[in-house]
């Protein structure tokens, strides 16, 4: 039931958002893909992600001994650096960039892009970082659903919404911080790859003030549901550019 709930949360959000976009920076989107993306990583978690055993060999903090509120604090900030370190990892290593350039395929990022991930990307987490994070600190449950609620943060910032923290823009995330990390501009490319706290691109060097509104998008993006179904065997396709016909001259007498 508690699924249910924060299934309807999201598209409520989605929705609001996505309103709030056109009625603030209208122009077309990419939504029949992006929801197409979604609805498959969903049905691929719920038939697939029960079989992934859970870690169960402990922890170095166990939150039950803590106050909710550091458990829950430690675990955002642990959950947050693993997702910083495993994006990172993304745009590094080859094969988890060919599943991971469908986010970045959106030519206009937007609230739906959130969810605009290859099915294969949360099975990679399932066996990598998602057990790191579990390692570090045990979760309670009301701290795991804490962090469910915190995560609709990546709906904000992913929308089309010119919001930019200024001076700030190194303590929380916004739209402006992560749309140059989607920039196709080549001088914004490795840049604010964290999710919620670009604290992590402070330390780590990769943080970049926001300047401006650049376009997002890049040069393949997926033509049909079957290519996002496998979208890393078409990652690498070069779409045919129609050749102009050339111009002829008539002469006259």
């Amino acid at each position: 039931m508690l699924a249910l709930y924060f299934l309807m949360a999201q598209i409520a959000l989605i929705g609001g958002i996505t309103l709030l976009e056109k009625r603030l920076n209208p122009g077309p989107l990419d939504w029949i893909r992006n929801i197409q993306a979604w609805l498959i990583s969903f049905f691929a978690g719920m038939l697939f992600l029960v079989f992934v055993p859970e870690w169960t060999g402990g922890a170095l903090i166990d939150a039950k001994e803590l106050p909710y509120w550091a458990g829950f604090l430690i675990f955002l900030f642990v959950r947050d650096g693993v997702e910083y370190a495993f994006h990172y990892a993304q745009h590094r290593v080859p094969f988890l960039w060919r599943m991971h350039s469908l986010h970045h395929s959106d030519p206009e990022m937007c609230a739906l892009t959130t969810n605009r991930h290859f099915w294969g990307d949360q099975f990679f987490k399932s066996f990598t970082i998602w057990p790191l994070s579990f390692m570090i600190i045990e979760p309670t449950h009301s701290v795991l659903v804490g962090y469910a609620v915190v995560s609709l943060y990546n709906y904000f910032i992913h929308a089309n919404l010119k919001v930019n923290f200024g001076r700030l823009s190194w303590a929380l995330n916004s739209p402006a911080y992560h749309r140059r990390h989607h920039s196709k501009l080549p001088e914004h490319f490795d840049s604010n790859f964290a999710a919620l706290f670009p604290v992590f691109d402070v330390i780590f060097g990769t943080y970049r003030r926001p300047d401006g509104w650049p376009p997002t998008g890049q040069a393949t993006t997926p033509r049909s549901f079957r290519e996002l179904l496998s979208w890393p065997h078409f990652e690498g396709r070069v779409d045919e550019v129609e050749a102009e016909a050339p111009a002829t001259t008539t002469a006259t007498a």
